[in-house]
């Protein structure tokens, strides 16, 4: 035997030395790759269960001290107070969880008291100053909203429009119907029935499958907003055609939508103490006054 063949088969006697048992024999056959080129993916470790919770009772600090605690740190306190009171259904347990509710309690309603002086020193915050509570000021409050709203509507009487969309097998139709008529009526727009049944092109023209849906549409332009879906009665359909009308113009942000009339600037504006939102253009221009938000220290 040659010196080269002498080498090889040493070579190969170490190799299979080297290899493990298992890869010669049964693994070979389930056709699975084991030796010192080849390792398996160690298997998960089965998760250790976690054992229950061991009762503690938890520590009450006296009251100077918790009176200094944040509301977050207060409220876990009761929390375990209440769950270890639970557990052992001890009366002094079940008394210091009530102590603690009663500091709670106490804790609110001293910052209720605050929020009044606060609301009193500064009523630009407080909503009585655009919503007044006496009922026959809300009347006269109701009154003059009506007017700024029909008068703004009436206005724009030549530019805008009203579509209802319908079906002839729709009950509610007949229902929202008179109450468009009333709104052409009172605000002098032109109104539109249109019958989807009868022109199914128009479903998918608009995007229109429930009805009633009326629809606020700008003249002459393809602006269209949906105003109701369903039966809506009559000062809610006025309102959102004054929004509506108010938002295509380009007279508010859509932030500021749900701003009634006379409420520009006030209380109910979104916008009318600054902006609220990163894509306010005013937001970028460092018009927001910071002792608006924080006040005085």
């Amino acid at each position: 035997m040659s010196a080269r063949r002498l080498i090889v088969a040493a070579a190969t006697c170490i190799v299979v030395a080297s290899a493990p048992l298992s890869a010669q024999t049964g693994n070979q056959s389930q056709g699975q790759r084991q030796g010192y080129w080849w390792y398996e993916v160690p298997k998960p470790k089965a998760e250790e269960k976690a054992e229950p919770d061991e009762l503690t009772k938890p520590v009450i600090p006296p009251m100077a001290e918790l009176a200094t605690w944040t509301p977050p740190k207060i409220r876990k306190l009761i929390e375990a107070q209440r769950d270890y009171a639970a557990t052992v259904l001890t009366v002094d347990a079940v008394a210091d969880f009530w102590r603690l509710q009663d500091f709670a309690r106490r804790k609110a309603r001293a910052f209720a008291g605050v929020t009044q002086i606060a609301m009193l020193q500064h009523p630009e915050l407080n909503s009585k100053s655009a919503n007044p509570m006496v009922g026959d000021a809300r009347s006269e409050m109701s009154a003059e909203k009506d007017a700024i709203r029909r008068s703004y509507l009436r206005a724009q009487a030549n530019e805008f429009a009203l579509v209802m969309f319908s079906r002839s097998s729709c009950g509610y139709c007949r229902v929202q119907w008179p109450i468009i008529e009333r709104f052409q009526e009172e605000m002098g727009w032109q109104v539109t029935l249109l019958d989807l049944d009868k022109r199914p092109d128009l479903s998918a023209r608009f995007g229109v499958e429930i009805t009633p849906t009326t629809m606020l549409i700008r003249r002459g332009s393809q602006q269209r907003m949906i105003i109701a879906t369903g039966v809506e009665a009559y000062p809610n359909l006025a309102q959102m055609a004054y929004q509506a009308v108010r938002l295509l113009r380009g007279d508010i942000r859509p932030e500021q939508f749900m701003t009634g009339p006379g409420e520009d600037a006030g209380f109910f504006d979104a916008l009318g103490n600054g902006p609220v939102s990163a894509t306010d253009p005013r937001a970028l221009g460092g018009d927001l006054v910071d002792a608006s938000i924080g006040g005085k220290p």
